[in-house]
C-alpha cells in the first residue's frame, strides 16, 4: 500500500519501538526537526534496530538524534534528497550499525573515519552523492565487511602511497565481495596490492586510472566481475587474466589498450560479458572464440582489428549481443550465421563486409538490433527479413545494395528506426506499417526510388505498374491451374493404391508424420524393451528411449492397458494430437495400437526433464536459462489454449512433464493424456475448481506455481510448506519485504528488478478467482519484455 504525505510525528512516541519500515512510499517534507528538540520524539527510540526509509521524497539534514540511537543495527535512507554532512562520530555513536545505505542522496563533505568503530558493519553504501576528501582507510578496520560502495562521488587520493594504504586496508576484509569505486577521481595507477583483496565484484569505472594493467590481475581468483571502463588504461591485456578461472562479466571498454586479442581470454570458460569497445586492439579475432559456449555479451567495436571473422564464431548458439562495428574485419555473411538462434543485438557496421545478405539471417527470430551500415554488401535486401518480427532497428546504408525495398517489411510492427540511404535501391518505397512513420533521411541517395512526396522522391509510374500486376496475375492463373492438374493427378494414384491394401488389425495411426514405424521396429529400438532403456514409469505405464535403424533417437511411451479408461480413450487422443503442432510441444511422431499393445512415439528429449535440472545436485539451470524456458512453456500454453481450432487444455502441468532438447529449449509433454489417463494422481500444484469444471484457467494457475517453482527451487510439497503457509503465500509475505528472500540461493542476489516482476507474474496467475486469473498471451508477453529489459 502507498503511503503519501508527511511523517506522523505521534509515531516516534512509541518508545518500545524496535523496527520502523517506511520504503517505497511517497512520503514528503524533511525529518521532522522536532525530533531533535522534544525528547519524547525520537530520542525516545532507544531500542530502535531497523530504520528503513528509502526510496521516498524526503529531503533535508538527517536529525543529529538518529546518530545516538546506539542499538540502531540497519539503517536505509537511499534514494531520497537528503542532504548535510555526516557527524565526524557516527561510529562511536552508532557501535552496532550493521548495515547502511545512504546512496542516490545530496550528502557533501567527508566520510567519518570513525565508520570502523562500528566493527560488526557489512554493508555500508555511500554511493551517488557528492563527497568529497581522501577513501578513508579505516574501512579496512571493518573485518566482517561484505559490501563497500564509495561510487559516484568526488573521493580522491592524495598520492599513491595513500592509495596502497586504501586499498592494502581492505585486503583485511576477508569477506569482501563487492567493491564499488567508480565515478571519482583517482587519477592513478591499479598497484600491485590489489592482488590481496578478496573480491567477487570489482568496478571502478570512470576513475581516470592510468597505466598498465598489472599481471598481478591474476591472482584475484574469486573475481566474478571486473569492470575498469572508461579509464586511461594502456598496454597489453595481461595473459596471466586467464587466471580468472570464476570470472563471468569483464568490462575493459573505452580505454587505450593496445596488442591483440589474447587467446588467454579464451580460457576463461565461465566469461559471459567481455566488453573491450574503443580501445586500440588490432590483428586478428582468434578462433577460439567458438569455445567461448557461455559468452552472451561480445563488444569489441571501434578498434583496429583487420582479420576475417573466424568460422568457428558462428558456433556460438547462445550468445545474445554481439558488436564488431568500426574495425576493418573482411569478410561476408555466412549461412551459418542462423544458428546465433537467440541473437538480440548484431552490429558489423563499418567493416569491410562484402557480397550478399544471406537469406538465412531470417532465422534469427529474436533479433531486434541489426546494423550492417558501412560496408561493402551487394545485391538485392532479402525478402525474408519481413519474417523478422522482432526488429525495432535496422540500418543498411552506406551499402551497394541494389533491387526494391520488399514489400515484405510492412510487416515489422516493432520497426523504429530504419536507414536504406546511399545505396543503388530502386522502385517504390513501400508506405504501409512502419513505413508510414519514416522520412526522407532513411531513403536519400538511392538510384531509383520512388513514392510519397513527404520522402522526397518522385511519384511512381503507375501505368507501369498496372501492367507488371497483370503480368503477374495471368503467370500466378496459369501456375495455380497447373498445380490443380497435378494434385488432381496425385490424389487419384493414391485413391487407387489405397483401394488395393489390406487393412491389418495391428495397425499404426501415423500422427502428423507419413513415417510408419512397425511394433518389430519398435521391439528392435529398444533392445525389447529392455530394462535398459527404461527412462522412467508413470501412472500411465512406461517410457523407453530407443534408436531406429536410420539411427534416430527416440522416445516410447507404451500404455499401461490394465487401466481401462487408458484403452477406450487411446484412438480418440491421438486425433487430438493430430492437429498440434508448435515448437515447444514433444512431437508425437507415430502411435502403434493393437489389443495387446499400444504405444506413442515421441521425438527423445536429450536433456531430460527440468525436474531433474532443478532438483538435482549435478545440475544447473542459471538466471536466464529459466526465464527461457518459462517463456518456452507459456508459448505452449498460449498454443493450446488459444491456437489451435479447438482449446486444449493441459490438466498436468509441472517441471516433470516439461522436457530440454540438447539445446535447452523447452517441450511440455503429456499434453492431453494426463487428463483422459492419469485422473486425479497429479494434483500436486493444479487447480481446477471446486466445481471440477475443467478450463484453460487451471493450466494458467498450474503455469503460475511452476513458475515460483523455477525462481524459489522449492515444490509446493517442501516439507517447509503446511496447510497455514503454502509456495503461493510465501511468496506474497516476501514481496512486501524483498523477493529476493525467496529466491533459489543457486541465483545469487543479482536480476531483483526481473525476479520481483516475474513472481508478482506468477501471484497474477495464481488469483483465487479463476477469472481474475491472466490469459497466457499476457503471459508470454510480459515475460519477453522482462528478458528485453534484462539483456539491453
Amino acid at each position: 500500500m502507498l503511503n503519501t504525505g508527511e511523517i506522523p510525528l505521534s509515531l516516534f512516541n512509541i518508545s518500545s519501538l524496535r523496527e520502523i519500515s517506511l520504503t517505497k512510499n511517497n512520503l514528503n517534507g524533511s525529518l521532522p526537526d522536532e525530533m531533535c528538540s522534544i525528547p519524547m520524539e525520537i530520542g525516545h527510540l532507544s531500542q530502535l534496530q531497523l530504520l528503513l526509509m528509502g526510496n521516498n521524497s524526503l529531503s533535508g539534514p538527517i536529525p543529529s538524534k538518529v546518530f545516538n540511537i546506539s542499538t540502531l543495527e540497519i539503517l536505509y535512507l537511499d534514494q531520497n534528497s537528503l542532504s548535510g554532512m555526516l557527524p565526524s562520530n557516527l561510529g562511536f555513536g552508532l557501535p552496532n550499525l550493521q548495515q547502511l545505505d545512504i546512496l542516490a542522496n545530496r550528502f557533501v563533505g567527508r566520510i567519518p573515519n570513525s565508520i570502523s568503530n562500528a566493527s560488526n558493519h557489512v554493508r555500508a553504501e555511500f554511493g551517488a552523492n557528492e563527497f568529497s576528501g581522501i577513501m578513508p582507510n579505516s574501512f579496512g578496520d571493518l573485518r566482517v565487511l561484505e559490501f563497500l560502495g564509495i561510487g559516484g562521488n568526488n573521493l580522491t587520493l592524495i598520492d599513491e602511497s595513500l592509495e596502497i594504504n586504501f586499498l592494502t586496508s581492505l585486503a583485511s576484509c576477508k569477506y569482501l565481495k563487492y567493491l564499488v569505486l567508480s565515478g571519482n577521481s583517482l587519477l592513478s595507477k591499479l598497484p600491485k596490492s590489489i592482488t590481496n583483496l578478496s573480491v567477487e565484484h570489482f568496478l571502478a569505472d570512470s576513475c581516470g586510472i592510468n597505466g598498465n594493467i598489472p599481471v598481478e590481475i591474476g591472482n584475484i581468483s574469486n573475481l566474478i566481475q571486473l569492470s575498469l571502463r572508461s579509464n586511461s588504461l594502456n598496454g597489453a591485456i595481461p595473459s596471466t587474466i586467464k587466471g580468472l578461472h570464476k570470472l563471468q562479466s569483464l568490462n575493459l571498454g573505452y580505454n587505450g589498450l593496445q596488442g591483440s586479442m589474447i587467446d588467454e581470454l579464451c580460457e576463461i570458460r565461465s566469461l559471459s560479458e567481455l566488453g573491450l569497445t574503443s580501445n586500440k586492439l588490432f590483428g586478428v579475432l582468434p578462433t577460439c572464440l567458438g569455445n567461448m559456449t557461455s559468452l552472451r555479451k561480445f563488444h569489441i567495436g571501434s578498434n583496429r582489428l583487420t582479420s576475417e571473422i573466424p568460422s568457428s564464431f558462428w558456433n556460438l548458439e547462445d550468445i545474445l549481443e554481439v558488436d564488431l562495428s568500426s574495425n576493418a574485419l573482411i569478410a561476408n555473411l555466412p549461412p551459418e550465421i542462423k544458428n546465433l538462434r537467440v541473437l538480440v543485438l548484431l552490429d558489423l557496421s563499418r567493416n569491410q563486409i562484402s557480397r550478399n545478405i544471406p537469406t538465412a539471417i531470417s532465422l534469427l527470430n529474436t533479433l531486434e538490433t541489426l546494423s550492417l551500415a558501412a560496408n561493402k554488401l551487394s545485391g538485392p535486401i532479402p525478402t525474408s527479413l519481413g519474417e523478422m518480427l522482432s526488429l525495432s532497428f535496422l540500418d543498411l546504408s552506406q551499402n551497394l545494395l541494389t533491387g526494391a525495398i520488399p514489400k515484405s517489411l510492412e510487416s515489422l510492427s516493432y520497426l523504429k528506426y530504419i536507414n536504406f540511404s546511399y545505396n543503388r535501391l530502386q522502385g517504390e518505397i513501400p508506405n504501409g506499417g512502419p513505413f508510414k512513420k519514416f522520412t526522407s533521411q532513411s531513403f536519400m541517395h538511392n538510384e531509383a526510388l520512388c513514392g510519397s512526396s513527404h520522402l522526397q522522391v518522385p511519384p511512381c509510374d503507375k501505368h507501369r505498374k498496372k501492367s507488371k500486376m497483370l503480368l503477374i496475375i495471368l503467370i500466378s492463373s496459369i501456375i495455380v491451374v497447373l498445380c490443380i492438374l497435378v494434385v488432381a493427378c496425385i490424389i487419384l494414384r493414391m485413391h487407387k493404391r489405397r483401394k488395393g491394401k489390406n487393412s491389418l488389425e495391428r495397425g499404426l495411426h501415423t500422427i502428423g508424420v507419413p513415417k510408419r514405424i512397425s511394433y518389430y521396429e519398435l521391439v528392435q529400438a529398444t533392445n525389447g524393451f529392455s530394462e535398459s532403456n527404461l527412462l522412467g514409469r508413470g501412472g500411465f505405464g512406461s517410457v523407453y528411449q530407443g534408436m531406429l535403424s536410420s539411427g534416430k533417437m527416440i522416445a516410447i511411451k507404451v500404455l499401461d492397458l490394465t487401466m481401462a479408461e487408458a484403452s477406450r480413450s487411446f484412438d480418440a487422443e491421438c486425433n487430438a494430437m493430430r492437429n498440434l503442432r508448435h515448437r515447444n510441444l514433444v512431437q508425437i511422431m507415430s502411435s502403434c495400437s493393437n489389443p495387446d499393445f499400444k504405444s506413442l512415439v515421441m521425438e527423445f528429449m536429450s536433456n531430460g526433464s527440468v525436474e531433474r535440472w532443478l532438483y538435482s545436485d549435478n545440475y544447473f539451470l542459471d538466471f536466464l536459462q529459466r526465464l527461457n524456458i518459462m517463456i518456452d512453456v507459456a508459448s505452449a500454453l498460449e498454443y493450446l489454449h488459444h491456437g489451435s481450432l479447438i482449446p486444449v487444455v493441459h490438466c498436468d502441468l509441472k517441471p516433470a512433464n516439461v522436457l530440454l532438447d540438447e539445446n535447452m529449449i523447452a517441450h511440455v509433454s503429456d499434453f492431453g493424456i494426463s487428463k483422459l489417463l492419469d485422473e486425479g494422481q497429479s494434483k500436486t500444484h493444479t487447480e481446477y475448481g471446486s466445481s471440477g469444471i475443467i478450463s484453460v484457467k487451471g493450466d494458467v494457475y498450474s503455469y503460475g506455481i511452476m513458475l515460483m517453482e523455477m525462481f524459489t527451487g522449492k515444490t509446493p510439497t517442501n516439507e517447509m510448506f503446511s496447510e497455514e503457509l503454502t509456495l503461493k503465500t510465501w511468496i506474497t509475505e516476501s514481496m512486501a519485504n524483498s523477493s529476493m528472500e525467496v529466491v533459489d540461493y543457486n541465483l545469487g542476489s543479482q536480476h531483483e528488478k526481473e525476479i520481483h516482476d516475474i513472481l508478482a507474474l506468477a501471484l497474477r496467475c495464481c488469483e483465487d478467482s479463476p477469472e481474475a486469473r491472466i490469459n497466457m498471451t499476457d503471459v508470454t508477453t510480459l515475460l519477453i519484455n522482462i528478458k528485453t529489459s534484462l539483456i539491453r
